[in-house]
C-alpha cells in the first residue's frame, strides 16, 4: 500500500470519527484513525495467511490421496515392464564381471575379526589369491596361527595387530599400521562382530548390551571412516558383513539384529555417496559355521559365554553352511564387484517372504522360538524340541560347532 493511499484512508477514517467525537482535537482523531486501520490491516493479513495455509494443506492432502490410488498400480505395471530387461542385463553383466574379475595378487587387504570363523577363512581365501594381509582381532595368539596358515596358503606378507574395534582409537591405529607397513589399502573387510541370545525384557541393565552395537555397527563405521581416503586412492572395495538377521525378527537377537540392519542402511547410503570411487559389497550370511553358531553369545549381564543348548534353540533344525564355502563366495562376489551377497543363496528367499507376508513371519517366529510362558525355560521352545525329535543335529550341524571349545586368547 502506497504512503499517499494510506494517508487518504487515515483522513477518511478521521472524518468518520470526527462526527462521533466532535470534542477531540484533529491530531487525536487522525491518530485513532491510523491505529484503527493498522489493526484492521493486520487482522486481514492474518486471516489471509491462515486461509492460504489451509488451502495449501488441503491441496497436499488431495495430492497424497491421488498418489495413494495411482502409485500402487503404476509401480506394479512399471515393474512388470522393467524387471525382465533389468534382470537380463544383470545376468549378462555378472557373466562379464566373472570373466574379468579383479586380480588381488599383491594387493593389500585388511580383515577385522580375523582370528576365527568367517574372518579366518576370508584370510585364507585372499591368501590363496596372493593378497598381502593385515589381520586384526582381540585374540593375538589365535591371530598368529591364522597369519602362519595364510603364509602357507600363499600370502607374500602378513601382519597382525591386536585391536578392539569398539574403540575408535584402535580403529584409527589399525588403519595407520596397515598404511605404514604396506603404503596402501585395497580391500577393507569389516567382519568383527559379537552375538546375542537374550530376550529384551530380561536385560535388567540395558547398557550391558551396548557392546553389541559398539562392535557390530560402530566398529565398522569407525574403521571405514579412517580407511576411506586410502580406499579412494586405490579405487578399492569395502566388504560389509551384515546378516540375514537384519531382516528376520528372531527372538533374543533384538539388538544384534538392529546392529546388522543398521550396517545395511549405512553402507547403502555410503555407496551412494562415494559412487564408483569405492566398491561396497554387503554380505548377509544365513547360518554359517562360526563361533556364533557354536553358541558364543553375550549374556544379559554383559559377559561372553558359550551356551550350546541356547544355540540349539536359536538355530533349530536349520542346515548350517560351510565357512570355507561362505568365504570363497564372499571373495568371488567382492572381486566381481557385486553390491549384495546372501550365503547360502536360498536364504535370500526368507527376505522375499518377509516382504510379502510380514505377519506370517512374525507369527511363525513367535510360535517356534518363544516358550509361551515367562516361567518356562527357553530350552523348552518348539524349535529346540523339533531339533531333538528329528535327530538331524549331526546331519545339519558341522562337527566344528559341535564342541563348545573356543580358540585361546
Amino acid at each position: 500500500m502506497s504512503v499517499r493511499l494510506r494517508e487518504l484512508k487515515y483522513k477518511i477514517k478521521a472524518l468518520d470519527l470526527q462526527e462521533k467525537n466532535a470534542g477531540l482535537a484533529e491530531e487525536d482523531l487522525y491518530y485513532q484513525a491510523a491505529t484503527s486501520v493498522t489493526v484492521l490491516s493486520s487482522a486481514n493479513l492474518n486471516l489471509l495467511a491462515a486461509t492460504a495455509l489451509s488451502l495449501i494443506s488441503y491441496s497436499m492432502d488431495l495430492i497424497h490421496k491421488f498418489l495413494n490410488i495411482v502409485a500402487p498400480p503404476t509401480t506394479f505395471f512399471s515393474l512388470c515392464l522393467f524387471l525382465p530387461p533389468y534382470w537380463t542385463f544383470k545376468f549378462f553383466l555378472s557373466i562379464i564381471n566373472s570373466i574379468f574379475s579383479e586380480n588381488v595378487a599383491g594387493k593389500v587387504v585388511h580383515i577385522t575379526g580375523a582370528s576365527s570363523g568367517i574372518g579366518e577363512q576370508l584370510a585364507y581365501e585372499y591368501a590363496k589369491r596372493g593378497a598381502r594381509l593385515a589381520l586384526s582381532a582381540r585374540r593375538e595368539t589365535a591371530l598368529r596361527e591364522v597369519a602362519d596358515r595364510s603364509r602357507e596358503y600363499g600370502s607374500p606378507d602378513v601382519i597382525i595387530m591386536r585391536a578392539d574395534v569398539s574403540k575408535v582409537e584402535d580403529c584409527s591405529r589399525l588403519v595407520d599400521e596397515t598404511i605404514n607397513h604396506f603404503g596402501r589399502l585395497d580391500h577393507l573387510v569389516n567382519n568383527a562382530a559379537i552375538g546375542l541370545a537374550t530376550l529384551f525384557e530380561e536385560a535388567d541393565d540395558i547398557t550391558n548390551l551396548r557392546p553389541i552395537m559398539e562392535t557390530n555397527f560402530w566398529g565398522s563405521v569407525y574403521t571405514t571412516r579412517f580407511a576411506l581416503p586410502h580406499l579412494k586412492k586405490s579405487k578399492g572395495k569395502i566388504v560389509a558383513m551384515s546378516s540375514a538377521d537384519s531382516w528376520m525378527p528372531a527372538p533374543r537377537r533384538n539388538v544384534y539384529s538392529a546392529s546388522k540392519a543398521a550396517l545395511v542402511s549405512f553402507y547403502e547410503t555410503l555407496r551412494v555417496e562415494v559412487g564408483s570411487e569405492v566398491g561396497v559389497t554387503i554380505v548377509t550370511p544365513g547360518y554359517i559355521e562360526s563361533e556364533l553358531t557354536k553358541g558364543k553369545f553375550i549374556t544379559k549381564e554383559g559377559k561372553m559365554q558359550v551356551d550350546q543348548d541356547l544355540r540349539d534353540v536359536e538355530v533349530s533344525a536349520m542346515p548350517v553352511g560351510s565357512v570355507s564355502g561362505c568365504a570363497e563366495a564372499i571373495v568371488n562376489s567382492t572381486l566381481r564387484g557385486d553390491g549384495y551377497l546372501t550365503v547360502p543363496w536360498w536364504f535370500r528367499m526368507t527376505y522375499v517372504i518377509k516382504v510379502l507376508c510380514p505377519e506370517l513371519v512374525e507369527w511363525t517366529f513367535r510360535m517356534m522360538y518363544m516358550s509361551g510362558s515367562k516361567t518356562t525355560a527357553a530350552r523348552e521352545t518348539p524349535s529346540k524340541k523339533i531339533l531333538d525329535a528329528t535327530g538331524v543335529k549331526d546331519l545339519f550341524y558341522p562337527s566344528s560347532i559341535q564342541s563348545p571349545d573356543l580358540k585361546t586368547e
